[in-house]
């Protein structure tokens, strides 16, 4: 009986994680939600953002920042390219500011630092989870 009070705890905590989006349960972030490096250029690069499915943080969007701009507010399940010129660059994310939901009046600041090359796809997933709450991380495809 102690075992299974020591071991639900773990279970219900790890079942709240997020997990990666099935191809075909993932969608492209909207428009209306998308708001810099949208321009393909011939001679730049992409950095491809996906958020996990998941429970933490379901109800709200993260936004999605790019050379500390904002680029996007993304929700679950949610993908989008943007196109960057060569070089050096900081992708991050932060507490959605024009959201009204409870997700909002925690912290929320993560940056990676990314090097683009010409032709170059660089991914990155949005992850939840119970112990660490948001991060941002580099992906292989």
């Amino acid at each position: 009986m102690r075992l299974m009070y020591a071991v639900l705890p773990m279970l219900v905590l790890t079942g709240c994680s997020s997990y990666k989006t099935h191809p075909d349960q993932i969608t492209q972030i909207p428009d209306d939600r998308m708001f810099e490096y949208q321009r393909a250029d011939q001679d730049a690069g992409n950095i491809i953002i996906n958020r996990d499915m998941g429970f933490i943080g379901g109800g709200c969007y993260v936004a999605f920042k790019l050379d500390r701009k904002l680029a996007a507010r993304i929700g679950i399940g949610e993908t989008a390219t943007f196109s960057v010129a060569p070089g050096r660059h900081i992708v991050g994310i932060a507490i959605d500011e024009e959201g009204e939901s409870l997700c909002n009046n925690g912290r929320l600041n993560r940056e990676v630092a990314v090097t683009v090359t010409k032709g170059q796809d660089e991914h990155f997933r949005i992850v939840s989870e119970s112990s660490s709450g948001f991060d941002i991380r580099a992906e292989t495809p």
